[in-house]
This record gives C-alpha cells, structure tokens and sequence, in this order.
C-alpha cells in the first residue's frame, strides 16, 4: 500500500528593496504610483531560496540582511519532495539561472520565483510584482535611465550560494 503524498506548505516572500521610497518618490520622478521595488524569494521545506547575480541562493526564512519580509503571500502547497526539488534547483542554477544571466529587468528574482512558483503550485506570483520593469520602462524618466539600471546587479547579502546539500552533485 502507498503512503499518501506529504504537502508542503509553500510561501512568497516580499521584501520592498526601496523600504518605502518608491512609494513617495515614484510619482514625482515616474509619472506614476509604484507601490515599492520587489524582491521575492521562494519558502519551501524550511528554506528561503532567491535569485541574483551570485546565482541561486538559500538561507533560513529571513535569512538576508533585508530583514523579515514587508509581505507574505501563501501560494498553496506542493508535494514535490525536498529531494526533487534540490534537484530541480541544482539544474536551474546550472543553465536558466546563473549569476551571469541575472538582468534586473528580464531575468531577475522575481524570474525566479515566478517559475519555481509554477513548479511547485502550478500558480504564478502575483502580476503586480512580475508586472513592475515594464511599468518603469514605459516612463520617459525609465527609459533614460535603462543604461544605468541594466548595469545594476542585485544579490540580497545573508544568503548561501545554493549548492546541493548533503554534499552531492
């Protein structure tokens, strides 16, 4: 007989870089209301795991110098196991998502949880972080500053590069 499937609470980690000068700033320097500067991270089987210029990175929940989250958003549970889901990151951080691919605009954190999101739950993470470089890059003041943005490169400090754990490869 088969024992039933564990599930696995899953969670979305908000965390507004700006600490609430997007939110005041914003419609002087936009044109437009932007809530705040989203990095999020994905919280599965006691680990907070995020994406950035180092690559796939993971620590305990809260983990990083950002503190606790602004916000935290239940996205389900899944009944993908530790093991799989190791695994699973361990091929991401060698080909979608190295450090090297990170772009602030198109391939960022919010990338990343967004697909380890649907992995998990067959849910995306909410549009209003997913939708946010577009908004900025639809404002002349966002445009103008492209070059410089595109250069930045972000890695939340406090956190692990993501390697197998117990030592495999």
């Amino acid at each position: 007989m088969e024992e039933p499937l564990a599930l696995h609470p899953v969670k979305l980690y908000v965390y507004d870089l700006s600490k609430g000068m997007a939110r005041r700033l914003s419609p002087l320097m936009l044109g437009k209301q932007l809530d705040g500067i989203w990095h999020t991270s994905i919280i599965v089987h006691k680990d907070e795991f995020f994406y950035g210029s180092g690559g796939i990175s993971s620590c305990a929940p809260g983990g990083t110098l950002l503190g606790p989250p602004d916000t935290v958003v239940d996205l389900g549970n899944t009944e993908v196991t530790e093991e799989i889901f190791l695994e699973y990151l361990s091929s991401l951080g060698e080909s979608v998502f190295r450090g090297e691919s990170y772009n602030l605009f198109e391939h960022n954190c919010n990338t990343f949880s967004n697909e380890v999101a649907q992995f998990l739950t067959g849910k995306k993470i909410p549009s209003y972080i997913t939708d946010l470089p577009s908004e900025v890059l639809a404002t002349p003041f966002g445009q103008a500053l492209r070059p410089l943005l595109d250069s930045i490169q972000i890695q939340p400090p406090g956190g692990n590069n993501f390697s197998r754990h117990n030592g495999q490869s």
